[in-house]
């Protein structure tokens, strides 16, 4: 794994359907998240915050929440991730909202065209974020960026990374979902995305969950992972604006975030819709920066 971590604050709800993502970035910071990554011997360069449009909070129009801003902000994104990976850094954008990903993903999949290089996506998520503006029920491009790398969104959207579509659904693997609205349902059928789903992890376990959506990895593919905060459990991460009942435990996020760091291919990661304002004392983000010291090799005492 890439020792150089460079972390990129995108403090913005603007794509979200309540206030607060915006602090998620200094929530993590506060949490701690330079000291824990340099224990354990990584070069951290924050990066400080991204400064973008403000959330004008106006109603849906065409069936998107804010686009013009949106866009702005997935332009700051895409240009930051991609410059980090130029230089052969491991970028951690800390969110913010989840429209964000388009961003950050475009230019993830960007820079793997340029270097020749597979690209697998795992997103990890209450949610299947595979909405259209046919198809929300909210207007909030949260709930559309999935759909929008696999090429079906607002043209300023899913052209960003320069390709369209930035991502082939196939390179995606959806991890936690449980809430889907009822044409997304269809649309992510017809689109066969690969979803474990809460259903699958109950009957199948988490481990065969990973198993699966980290076959086939190898050296030549840069692993992604979005990790929007709401995949956990609401009992352990309070602090998000979408809360879902029934997700992943604390250990079977754990066991998720491991299996992931053994693979030894995480390049890039997302960090997503943590939101202080619904918070109880900073656990949320105190989980999360627990769950991303795993992703980044902490284990038990019985594994070396």
């Amino acid at each position: 794994m890439n020792p150089h971590i460079s972390l990129i604050g995108a403090p913005t709800d603007i794509g979200a359907g309540s206030r607060g993502a915006s602090m998620g970035p200094e929530a993590l910071r506060v949490a701690n998240i330079v000291p824990v990554l340099q224990g354990h011997g990584l070069e951290v360069l924050d990066r400080g915050n991204l400064s973008g449009p403000t959330n004008p909070w106006l109603p849906p129009d065409g069936g998107y929440r804010h686009l013009p801003e949106v866009v702005a902000w997935n332009h700051l994104v895409h240009d930051a991730v991609h410059a980090e990976l130029r230089l052969n850094r491991l970028p951690i954008l800390l969110g913010g909202d989840h429209a964000l990903s388009i961003g950050s993903i475009s230019a993830v999949a960007r820079h793997c065209r340029e270097q020749g290089r597979k690209l697998r996506v795992l997103w990890l998520d209450a949610h299947a974020d595979f909405n259209t503006h046919t198809l929300t029920p909210s207007g909030n491009i949260h709930g559309m960026p999935a759909a929008c790398l696999c090429g079906h969104g607002p043209q300023e959207l899913i052209e960003i990374g320069g390709q369209v579509p930035a991502i082939n659904p196939k390179w995606v693997r959806q991890i936690g979902i449980r809430s889907v609205d009822v044409g997304e349902k269809r649309f992510v059928h017809e689109q066969e995305l690969d979803v474990f789903d809460m259903r699958f992890i109950d009957e199948m376990g988490m481990r065969h969950a990973m198993e699966l959506a980290l076959a086939t990895l190898d050296v030549n593919t840069h692993l992604h992972v979005s990790f929007d905060v709401d995949f956990l459990d609401a009992s352990i991460a309070p602090g998000v604006g979408t809360t879902v009942r029934g997700g992943p435990t604390y250990r079977e996020a754990q066991l998720c975030m491991e299996m992931i760091a053994d693979t030894g291919r995480l390049a890039s990661l997302d960090v997503m819709e943590l939101n202080p304002a619904l918070d109880v004392r900073n656990q949320t983000a105190e989980v999360a920066v627990d769950l991303i010291e795993s992703l980044f090799g902490k284990s038990t005492l019985m594994r070396r």
